[in-house]
C-alpha cells in the first residue's frame, strides 16, 4: 500500500489532484475560524469553553457536527454544506410528487443539469432561512442550550442593519462552500460535497475524544478507541455487503448487428438509504424541542404540562423513551427513502425494454414482485443496522459522558467510512487507468 501511495504523489496529474482537494479543503477549514461580523468572538468562545461537552440538542448538534464545530462559533461557514444537504434531498423528494422533476431526472446529463441548478437555487434560499434563525437564536441566548451566563446573552449585535449584514455574510459562506465542493469534484479526487463533510466531521473527532479522556479517564478513552475500530470494522463489512441478482440479455438483432446476450446483475446493497434515515430523525425529532422553545412562559407562570413532559422526555439522547422514537424512526425513514429511490417497476420495465430478464422469473410485472421482496427483506435488515449505529452516540452519551457528536456512531461514522471508500477506489481507478498497481489489492 505504502509503494502505491508513493506512485500517487510520482504521477504529476493525479499529484496535482490531490495537491489542489487539500489547498480547497484547507480554505474550507481556515473559513470555519473567521467570526462572521458583528459577532463577539470573546463571548461566543467563553461559552464555549463554559459549555464544552454538553454542546446543543437535536438539529443544532447535527448542523454543527457538519459544520466542523463552526455553528457553535458563529463563523462566515456556521451553517457548513447542510443546506446543500438538505436542498438535494427535498429535490430528490420532489420527484415523487412533481411530474416534471421526474421527467428531468430521465432526459440524462442535461435534464441532471437543470436540477442541479435547482438545488443550488434552493440552496441559498434554505441558507437564508437558516441564518435567520440562527442569528435570531443567538440573539435570544438559546444557542448553547440552557446556558443562562452573561456572555452567553451578548453574543451578536442587536441592530438591524448589523443582522442583516450577517445573514447575507453567512448565506455568501454557504455559496463559496457549494462553489468549493463543485471545484474539487471537476479539478480534484472524489466527490467535492462529499469530501468537505468528511472533513468537517474528521476535524470533531479529537475534540469529542478528548471530552470522554477529561470526564472518565485513560482507561475509558483506551476502551473507546478500542469499540471504534470494532465499529469502522463492521460498518466497512456493512457497507460494502450486497445481494447481486444475475440478469440476462438476450439476443436480438439489428441491422447486421447482433446485440445482447451478455450476463450482468443488479447490485442491492444492504445499506442503501446511506445516513438520509438519521438526518431525517433528527430533524423530526428536534420539532417537538423546537415547540417547545417558542411556548416558553413568561416571568412568575408555570410552563404548560405538555412543555414540561418534552423537556424531560424528548431533549437528551439519554432519556429511554428518545432512544425508542429516534429507533423507530430510523427504521420507517430507511424504508420509505429506499422505496423512493429503488422503484421495482421502473427496473422491471427497463430490463423489459433491453430484453433482460432474471433466470427463472418471467419478465414485466413478475420481475417487479421479486424485486419488491428482495428488496424488503434486505432492507429489513438495513434498517436494524442503521438503527443501532444510530444509538451508539446515544449510548455513549448515557455510559461515558460523550456529547452526541460522539465519533463512532450515527451519521459521523456512515459518512467517514463511506466518503473513504469511495474516494480511495476513485483514486485506485485512476492508478489503474496508467496502469499501475492500486490501492485495492
Amino acid at each position: 500500500m505504502f509503494s502505491a501511495i508513493g506512485r500517487i504523489f510520482r504521477t504529476p496529474d493525479l499529484r496535482r489532484k490531490i495537491v489542489f482537494t487539500l489547498g480547497i479543503v484547507a480554505l474550507f477549514r481556515l473559513g470555519s475560524f473567521i467570526p462572521t461580523p458583528f459577532v463577539d468572538f470573546n463571548n461566543v468562545q467563553a461559552c464555549l469553553a463554559s459549555n464544552r461537552g454538553e454542546g446543543t440538542a437535536g438539529l443544532y448538534d447535527m448542523v454543527n457536527l457538519f459544520s466542523g464545530g463552526a455553528l457553535l462559533q458563529l463563523s462566515i461557514f456556521a451553517l457548513g454544506i447542510m443546506p446543500y444537504i438538505t436542498a438535494s434531498i427535498i429535490t430528490q423528494l420532489l420527484r415523487v410528487v412533481i411530474p416534471h422533476f421526474e421527467t428531468l431526472h430521465k432526459e440524462g446529463q442535461a435534464g441532471q443539469a437543470k436540477l442541479t441548478q435547482y438545488t443550488r437555487y434552493l440552496t441559498i434560499a434554505l441558507a437564508v432561512l437558516q441564518s435567520t434563525t440562527l442569528i435570531t437564536v443567538a440573539r435570544s441566548g438559546q444557542l448553547f442550550g440552557g446556558a443562562v451566563n452573561q456572555a452567553c446573552q451578548n453574543l451578536v449585535a442587536q441592530e438591524w442593519w448589523a443582522i442583516l449584514i450577517m445573514i447575507v455574510t453567512m448565506t455568501a459562506g454557504t455559496g463559496l462552500i457549494m462553489w468549493f465542493g463543485e471545484l474539487i469534484t471537476e479539478r480534484g479526487v472524489g466527490n467535492g460535497m462529499s469530501l468537505l463533510i468528511f472533513t468537517s466531521i474528521a476535524a470533531s473527532f479529537p475534540g469529542a475524544l478528548w471530552v470522554i479522556k477529561e470526564q472518565r479517564g485513560w482507561e475509558i478513552f483506551f476502551f473507546v478507541i478500542l469499540v471504534g475500530i470494532v465499529v469502522i470494522g463492521a460498518v466497512v463489512f456493512v457497507e460494502q455487503s450486497q445481494r447481486r441478482i444475475p440478469v440476462q440479455y438476450a439476443k436480438r438483432v439489428v441491422g447486421r448487428r447482433t446485440y445482447g446476450g451478455s450476463s450482468t446483475y443488479i447490485p442491492i446493497k444492504v445499506n442503501m438509504a446511506g445516513v438520509i434515515p438519521v438526518i431525517f430523525a433528527s430533524a423530526i425529532l428536534y420539532l417537538p424541542l423546537l415547540l417547545a422553545q417558542f411556548n416558553q412562559p413568561k416571568a412568575g407562570e408555570e410552563p404548560a404540562a405538555w412543555v414540561v413532559w418534552v423537556q424531560n422526555n424528548l431533549v437528551y439522547g439519554d432519556q429511554p423513551l428518545y432512544m425508542l422514537v429516534f429507533f423507530l424512526l430510523v427504521i420507517g425513514f430507511t424504508f420509505f427513502y429506499v422505496q423512493i429511490t429503488f422503484n421495482p417497476e421502473e427496473v422491471a420495465d427497463n430490463m423489459k425494454k433491453y430484453s433482460g430478464f432474471i433466470p427463472g422469473i418471467r419478465a414485466g410485472r413478475p420481475t417487479a414482485e421479486y424485486l419488491n421482496y428482495v428488496l424488503t427483506r434486505i432492507t429489513s435488515a438495513g434498517s436494524l443496522y442503521l438503527g443501532i449505529i444510530a444509538l451508539l452516540p446515544l449510548v455513549a452519551l448515557s455510559f461515558f459522558g460523550a456529547n452526541q457528536n460522539f465519533p463512532f456512531g450515527g451519521a459521523s461514522i456512515l459518512i467517514i467510512v463511506g466518503v473513504g471508500l469511495e474516494t480511495v477506489k476513485q483514486i485506485d481507478a485512476q492508478l489503474q487507468q496508467r496502469h499501475y498497481e492500486g490501492l485495492l489489492k
